[in-house]
């Protein structure tokens, strides 16, 4: 049986960068920002408005309901090994 990933824990990182922590221990500093187009995500520009994400449903969300798959977020490039 495959466990789905999901976000245990997330702190925040400076500009659009949220630190996460996985259910299956796996840890990762992400860049938000080339999520952050369309409508829903439109509030998230405002960093003070991005910054009021909290982890629910086992993935980051935002007061307007904006949160984007724990999978995507699972695969998505650990920015600390990028050079």
């Amino acid at each position: 049986m495959t466990i789905l990933p999901g976000v245990v824990k997330a702190e925040y990182r400076g500009d659009y960068r949220i630190h996460l922590t996985f259910n299956d221990g796996t840890s990762k500093t992400v860049d938000f920002q080339p999520w952050l187009q369309g409508p829903i995500f439109e509030p998230l520009r405002e960093v003070a408005y991005f910054r009021e994400f909290f982890v629910a449903g086992s993935t980051v969300c935002w007061p307007n309901g904006a949160d984007i798959a724990p999978e995507t977020l699972y695969a998505a490039t650990d920015i600390r090994q990028v050079a």
